[in-house]
């Protein structure tokens, strides 16, 4: 039994066993977890890596129904932890409990980015995630300040996990090969338990900033900046030149000028 790519579902799937294996090793071997959820696993080329994993305890979410029928036959070691959810729509809780776990896979390129917002939702029980992108998302996930690759996921990301590019992948080693290169990256999660200031202004800034990205912070954030002090050199630059602490800090101040109001 084999499983048909389904160019809906974004599969493509790996069929290179190094890579898989270098995948799998990206994860740390000295986890904090005891558990792990795959996503995407199809037929099970990085599974097999990660069932090696000592003392981590391996699921696996999928939506396809041929996938999941083959990944019964072939990984009953799997039991009761193969889950036939849209991993974008499940309360996470419910199926991986509330210990933390990390997340890995070689993500559906169609719905990556959201994949790693909602891993964002989950961020104080997902210590860590190991995943292959397509090259230019993996990049700008990783990507620092001063760049146009710099943006809106790369500072929320930031916020809260280290983030490491860790390698390329080629198109010829996935069946059908998709149009560009992959990129693998790992996030571990940072120290940072709050931000310091109201989240939910923080990202409503980061978002007005990006959104207008050609313009200035004085100019993209004008509606929130009302009675705030903007002659200062910061308030010249555009967003990609803010780190993620001059985000935050750049949060406080409008926070601080609203409370004054």
């Amino acid at each position: 039994m084999s499983v048909t790519a389904k160019k809906y579902l974004g599969q493509h799937f790996l069929t290179d066993k190094n890579i898989c294996k270098k995948i799998a090793n990206e994860l740390s071997s000295e986890p904090t977890y005891k558990k792990a959820l795959e996503i995407g696993p199809g037929m099970g080329a990085l599974t097999e890596f990660l069932l090696k994993k000592e003392n981590v305890e391996l699921s696996v979410m999928e939506i396809d129904t041929e996938s999941i029928e083959y990944l019964k036959e072939h990984f009953k070691q799997l039991e009761d932890r193969i889950f036939e959810n849209d991993f974008l729509k499940v309360d996470l809780q419910k199926i991986m409990g509330t210990e933390p776990f990390a997340l890995v896979g070689n993500f559906p390129y169609n719905i990556s980015t959201q994949i790693l917002f909602k891993a964002l939702e989950y961020r104080n029980q997902i210590p860590e995630v190991v995943g292959m992108f397509q090259k230019e998302v993996a990049e700008r996930v990783a990507e620092q300040p001063g760049t146009k690759k710099y943006g809106i996921i790369s500072v929320l990301l930031q916020a809260f996990y280290d983030i490491r590019y860790c390698f390329t992948v080629n198109e010829n080693v996935f069946n059908p090969p998709p149009k560009v290169k992959s990129g693998v990256i790992a996030l571990t999660r940072n120290s940072r338990e709050n931000l310091g200031c109201n989240e939910k202004l923080f990202f409503q800034v980061v978002k007005m900033a990006f959104n207008q990205r050609r313009k200035t912070l004085r100019n993209s954030l004008k509606q929130l900046l009302n009675g705030v002090d903007v002659t200062g050199d910061f308030f010249q630059l555009r967003p990609e030149r803010l780190s993620v602490e001059e985000f935050i800090t750049l949060t406080k101040l409008i926070e601080q000028n609203s409370d004054e109001k």
